[in-house]
């Protein structure tokens, strides 16, 4: 293939580095797309990014299909690659964008998993705080429902994030966007207690670090460690299906809701850039209200 290809995906990364300060996370996510789409052109013997038509374009959406990708993904690869050649039309690399009319599938609205208040009580209870890890994980769960922040969000917290005087934390969001969140009492007393006790038991001298949370070996908890520990709280626990991470983003949000919050200070909280990312919630908290009264209302 031409070398020129590989160049241009060079440039369309250092574009999303430096203009669009895009997470190394989200970055790869296009690379995989394009560089998927690249062998696609070397399957067609399309040599050059500009040899590229709608009707390539379709005969790539029919092969996604046919690898029975879910719409979801289909819709990702797509504006993938739809800004990818958005930034070579910028930069007159190609004369015209062959995805500008490719339609994105609609892809299903599920309403996002959230738990009830005796489900959480039953998961905080699960922790065994005798143990270093049970303080870990108690300090853990407190502040990802206190707060809402993302798992990927939590990981990257440090001590000097904390400002346990204030009860706040600082949060580095999608895009280098930061945001200072509150966290009540729960939190506060599970967090120091964690600190002054389990974390320092979880320090090593060979690898010192600053992080909050630390696994076993005294580095930082990755998404995937997250990820382990709440399943893990799930089947100790006498809650019955699994978990996702997302699922305490999303009782945080729910039951602010729920109780009275204002949807701009919950918009804030989450870090979301659009009032429609959390309008979803209002759906949710729909059903959360009418399932309670049905419970509860004599008459229901």
């Amino acid at each position: 293939m031409d070398p020129y290809v590989n160049n241009s995906l060079k440039m369309f990364v250092e574009y999303l580095q430096i203009e669009k300060n895009y997470s190394q996370y989200t970055i790869e996510h296009y690379q995989y797309d394009i560089n998927e789409f690249f062998m696609f052109m070397s399957e067609q013997a399309i040599g050059k990014i500009d040899d590229v038509n709608y009707s390539d374009v379709r005969i790539y959406l029919t092969k996604l299909y046919e690898r029975q990708f879910a719409r979801k993904s289909v819709a990702r690869k797509i504006s993938s690659l739809r800004s990818f050649y958005k930034f070579l039309v910028r930069e007159k690399m190609v004369k015209e964008n062959p995805f500008a009319l490719a339609s994105i599938p609609k892809l299903e609205k599920k309403l996002p998993e959230f738990f009830y208040e005796e489900e959480l009580e039953k998961l905080f209870n699960a922790c065994e705080t005798e143990t270093i890890l049970g303080q870990r994980n108690k300090a853990l769960l407190e502040l990802l429902y206190a707060t809402g922040m993302r798992v990927s969000e939590c990981c990257q917290i440090r001590l000097k994030d904390l400002d346990m005087y204030l009860s706040t934390v600082l949060v580095h969001g999608k895009g280098n966007k930061q945001r200072y969140i509150p966290f009540g009492s729960y939190a506060h007393d599970a967090i120091a207690f964690y600190i002054e006790n389990g974390r320092n038991s979880l320090l090593t001298k060979e690898a010192p670090n600053d992080y909050l949370f630390l696994n076993a070996r005294g580095k930082p908890l990755t998404p995937r460690g997250i990820r382990y520990i709440l399943n893990k709280h799930i089947d100790q626990s006498s809650l019955n299906g699994k978990i996702h991470p997302h699922m305490l983003r999303h009782t945080f949000a729910t039951h602010l809701l729920a109780n009275g919050a204002d949807m701009r200070t919950v918009q804030e909280l989450l870090g979301h850039a659009f009032l429609s990312s959390t309008q979803v919630y209002t759906h949710v908290t729909n059903d959360y209200l009418r399932k309670s009264y049905l419970a509860h209302h004599p008459r229901a």
